[in-house]
């Protein structure tokens, strides 16, 4: 029998309890065996805003995903040079895994734009997509495939890394709204203080 194994993209700028909540959410709802956390190298979509480098990221999301043993972080797309693609990562995944069930995870309020992302067309032959919003917010995409999406109401949704980032850059807490390894790791770092963000050096 395959695994079943759960995709959660994004940026990850930082890594919140919503993120990992709906990880949580859909591995339960959908019997996953793993949730694999992939932060962006350099995402299309997010051209010209100002991110945060691509291995702090990555740390925040180890840090975060640590405690639980079915969820792992993936370099995949950090270490991919160019723009990430989430059809690049996804033949990737096949290819390492072998015999899989892939279920990506993401906002539901990014259903929308599926349609214009990289060749969209394969995309639903790579994996079943689970768009997740937060209870009352339901959001029915429209022009997707019925049988390649599936929608999930989850809790603490309501947190975002924006928000995150606009309280720590106005000298707000953060605590409870991401783990607290996170908090630690962004006042160790001095991150979303200033326009520029420090390196990870090697």
């Amino acid at each position: 029998m395959s695994r079943r194994v759960g995709v959660m993209g994004g940026t990850f700028d930082p890594i919140h309890h919503g993120h990992l909540v709906a990880a949580s959410e859909v591995m339960a709802s959908f019997s996953l065996d793993e949730v694999i956390f992939v932060p962006t190298g350099q995402q299309p979509f997010k051209a010209g805003r100002d991110v945060a480098p691509a291995e702090h990221r990555y740390l925040m999301a180890v840090i975060a995903t640590a405690s639980n043993p079915r969820f792992t972080v993936s370099r995949l797309e950090i270490e991919r040079p160019g723009m990430s693609y989430t059809i690049d990562s996804l033949r990737a995944l096949r290819e390492s895994l072998g015999d899989v069930e892939l279920f990506f995870i993401t906002g539901a309020d990014v259903l929308p734009q599926i349609l214009n992302w990289k060749n969209a067309a394969e995309l639903w032959s790579l994996a079943h997509f689970i768009g997740v919003t937060r209870p009352g917010h339901a959001l029915q995409p429209v022009g997707l495939p019925e049988d390649g999406v599936s929608m999930l109401e989850v809790p603490a949704m309501a947190i975002s890394s924006t928000d995150c980032r606009l309280r720590v850059a106005a000298g707000r807490p953060i605590w409870y709204l991401v783990p607290d390894g996170v908090v630690q790791y962004i006042g160790k770092h001095d991150l979303y203080r200033s326009s520029s963000h420090e390196e990870v050096s090697a």
